[in-house]
């Protein structure tokens, strides 16, 4: 089953870092976030990626290229007047990894349509490629494949922003207290898995995933909620950046499921 990943748009929230780079790009630890999110998925065995660029897609292409290079050890042997390139040893995963340019300003839905001809008639994994999760991904498909409907999203609870206060009709305040787990709401964190069905709920680059295609799904009964009561965190500001390369740093990162 391979895996596609977003990763065009413009990261405009964390503009600090994507200026210069595709926001799945921007580095925890000294490497992209991408590659922890593909390193979660490759601990579940799941080891070929398809990733939807768009914004800088370049700088993804170069990556990917560099990766086998970056992570061998090599001898450049220039002594009989050539560049032999002998290699050692190497230390990269074992993935297959498709970049496609899938436009500058195409919609998630349309980025998903544009990567069908490397998907074929068969399921696939999906997620956005600025979050980091430890939902294990071996049990979702399994919730997925039991239901049998066409797609199965991971629901995570949206913690509160704020103090929690309990108003009464007067309009006095009863009680407060700090926020909690508890007080949030289910929302859509990624981490899918897709018939391909899908396919014929997205129309052309102008689709957002997120809008027509997931009511349609919803309506009709299509549409399965995963729910993850472990750790989820997307990457959408400066802030929340830091906060995920503070727990990298500390060796306590909770979406490191691999050794």
């Amino acid at each position: 089953m391979k895996v596609v990943l977003l990763a065009g748009g413009y990261g405009t929230r964390i503009s600090e870092e994507s200026q210069f780079k595709p926001k799945p790009m921007i580095e925890i630890g000294g490497k992209p976030i991408i590659w922890h999110i593909m390193k979660g998925y490759s601990y579940y065995g799941f080891n070929e990626f398809v990733i939807c660029a768009g914004y800088k897609q370049h700088v993804i292409k170069e990556w990917f290229a560099d990766y086998f290079l970056h992570n061998s050890d090599i001898t450049f042997d220039f002594t009989n007047g050539r560049n032999d390139m002998i290699i050692h040893d190497q230390h990269c995963e074992p993935w297959k990894v498709t970049v496609v340019d899938t436009g500058l300003n195409t919609m998630t839905g349309g980025r998903i349509k544009r990567i069908q001809p490397y998907i074929g008639n068969e399921p696939f994994l999906m997620t956005y490629g600025d979050g980091v999760c430890d939902v294990d991904i071996s049990k979702l498909v399994e919730f997925h494949k039991n239901n049998g409907k066409i797609a199965t999203l991971t629901a995570v609870i949206q913690e509160q922003a704020k103090g929690v206060l309990d108003v009464g009709g007067d309009n006095a305040v009863r009680s407060f207290r700090e926020k909690s787990a508890n007080d949030g709401a289910l929302i859509n964190a990624g981490f899918m898995v897709l018939e391909p069905a899908i396919f014929n709920y997205l129309e052309d680059d102008s689709t957002v995933f997120e809008q027509k295609p997931l009511r349609s799904l919803a309506e009709q009964g299509e549409l399965m909620s995963y729910t993850h009561h472990g750790y989820w965190q997307c990457m959408d500001t400066k802030r929340e950046m830091d906060t995920l390369e503070k727990l990298w740093n500390s060796g306590k990162a909770p979406w490191k499921v691999w050794d």
